[in-house]
């Protein structure tokens, strides 16, 4: 067999070269729960900002000096409509009457019957705010005056947050291929939980701020380090079921835990110290969780490879092979080895307009997603509640996800995903006002659907792109995905001006990108890419013709061996 031929074989049949470890044993069991428990803690800070940035009923504050009449304390707030109610008329949040006019009339004896309060002047709130605190002791909102003419700091928070989400989405992926899966993981673990323990100190929404940001760049970081792990180190099916089910079913476990935080926990700081603990414990993992094989095999460290993988056959109760990867292939695959980067994704017409598709479609999934998310602290009824039960929609969705992917067309579970989401949000501007109820399920169901969508992308992402690129790839659609995060905040600021609009621009969106995942290569049923070369083709990108009759011979015996690989992991 010519040389480049088995460079090319080497990585693609390390699924039959591994295969006498079995798909489920001690060890595939280990990884797939410990790597899944790592992802808890992301689910209870991602959405935290909905509770330690709510924003409590307040009103302008009266000097206790000032010699008013309880009967004018009473009213010296002026009523305005709240167009998230209705029109309804509430006491205003942002403004007072002016406080030497209600003085005159106090003096006169004079009460608020008897006076037109219409005509009477009005300013803002110069000694500040009276927070209520019957549901939160304090949130960053009531302890630094976010509110009137300050409001746009809450959301601009969340903004915050997930710039550092779009750092390290852009860092990580390049980092992980680079130094290694379990390295950066546990680094970024360790970087969210040091951070967050410093913003429970901070003295000002800047500081804050600042802190929040690298608590988004560890957050994300792990999440996709740890996914990317599983995906290499599990077998094909049980590494279906990782994907699409285990690590979202561990990450909403989290989530549906948060608001039980929240509930007992009402003070921002306290809360955050709460959070912080579980990455925490996380750290010992360490001394559970291996390198994955596969990337050390990528960077031709055959020698560790083969030392991690004869360990799990000993947890298997397994007799290893005495050669697990050829020595003559390992040693051309270190010669001809290059280390890919970020600009790979845009190198070749067909790489780079699947991977233009997928930053689009990421793109809108976390429009959607997170919108949705962080509106349910506006929806009616308590949020508490809200929030739990827009975190146990997701739980359904995770376990669709996997039937979806274990049975179905990648394409279509994308495409009917995003269109049915998109139509339920689209249908929520049709309901009543008074049929709130109804609105809020249309729009758990939309949440259900996006969220589908969400966890079939992360894996189909990850089975499009070759282990060379494959961590760096679903970083770059995550980072991609951030410009979405970073403007859906602004996305529910938007129903201060219309409570429909949010809910027209998603689902219009949602749609639109359900119709243009059509266009990406189908990947049921075939084995993981491990080059470039061997990447399904963008409709319109033709595979380049080999140039020489070597290489020609090569492209061919490559084809065979990924088509035998593929027919060993369908057997039963």
């Amino acid at each position: 067999m010519p040389p480049d031929s088995s460079a090319a074989n080497k990585v693609t049949d390390y699924e039959a070269a591994t295969s006498f470890l079995g798909e489920w044993g001690a060890f595939q069991r280990r990884v797939f729960f410990l790597l899944s428990l790592s992802v808890v803690p992301n689910g209870l800070t991602a959405f935290s900002i909905v509770f330690l940035a709510d924003t409590p009923d307040h009103r302008c504050a009266l000097p206790a000096h000032l010699n008013l009449s309880a009967a004018w304390r009473n009213s010296s707030i002026p009523l305005e409509e709240d167009a998230s109610r209705n029109g309804a008329l509430v006491p205003s949040k942002c403004s007072r009457y002016k406080m030497e006019n209600l003085l005159k009339y106090s003096e006169r004896g004079l009460l608020p019957l008897d006076v037109n309060l219409s005509n009477v002047p009005k300013e803002s709130c110069l000694d500040g705010w009276e927070f209520d605190h019957s549901v939160y002791t304090s949130t960053i909102v009531s302890e630094w005056n976010l509110v009137c003419d300050e409001s746009w700091k809450s959301p601009l928070t969340s903004s915050i947050f997930f710039c550092g989400v779009f750092t390290g989405s852009l860092i990580s992926g390049q980092l992980s291929d680079r130094f290694g899966r379990k390295i950066v993981m546990f680094a970024t673990i360790a970087l969210q939980a040091v951070s967050r323990f410093i913003q429970v100190f901070s003295p000002s929404w800047m500081v804050f701020c600042a802190l929040y940001f690298i608590v988004g760049m560890g957050q994300v970081s792990n999440y996709i380090v740890a996914f990317v792990l599983g995906m290499e180190v599990l077998g094909p099916r049980i590494r279906t079921v990782f994907s699409t089910a285990a690590v979202s079913l561990f990450f909403g476990v989290g989530y549906m835990l948060l608001p039980l935080f929240a509930f007992f926990i009402t003070d921002w700081r306290m809360l955050l110290l709460a959070l912080m603990l579980p990455s925490g414990l996380c750290m010992p993992l360490w001394w559970f969780i291996p390198e994955s094989p596969r990337w050390l095999l990528s960077q031709g460290r055959t020698e560790e490879a083969e030392a991690i993988l004869r360990n799990a056959a000993e947890m298997n109760n397994i007799e290893p092979p005495t050669v697990i990867f050829s020595s003559l292939q390992n040693r051309v695959k270190t010669e001809e080895r290059r280390p890919c980067n970020i600009c790979d994704l845009l190198r070749s017409p067909n790489i780079c307009w699947i991977s233009i598709t997928l930053w689009v479609i990421w793109n809108t999934i976390t429009i959607a997603y997170f919108a949705l998310s962080l509106n349910t602290a506006n929806l009616n009824g308590n949020s508490y509640f809200n929030c739990f039960l827009s975190a146990l929609m997701e739980m359904p969705a995770y376990v669709l996800s996997w039937v979806m992917f274990r049975w179905c067309s990648r394409r279509m579970s994308v495409f009917s995903s995003l269109s049915s989401g998109g139509l339920f949000l689209l249908i929520i501007q049709l309901i009543p006002a008074h049929l709130a109820a109804l609105s809020i399920t249309f729009e758990m169901l939309g949440k259900f659907a996006v969220s589908t969508a969400f966890a079939v992308v992360y894996a189909y992402t990850a089975e499009l792109y070759p282990t060379v690129l494959r961590n760096t790839a679903v970083g770059a659609c995550s980072m991609a995905s951030r410009i979405g995060s970073i403007i859906a905040p602004f996305f529910i600021y938007l129903r201060t001006y219309s409570v429909s609009l949010p809910y027209i621009l998603m689902g219009s969106l949602t749609a639109v990108a359900g119709l243009l995942s059509l266009l990406l290569p189908e990947s049921f049923g075939m084995p993981l890419p491990d080059t470039i070369s061997h990447m399904q083709q963008f409709p319109g990108c033709c595979q380049k013709t080999p140039n020489t009759k070597d290489e020609e011979k090569a492209a061919e015996e490559t084809s065979l061996v990924r088509r035998s690989s593929h027919q060993i992991n369908q057997q039963p």
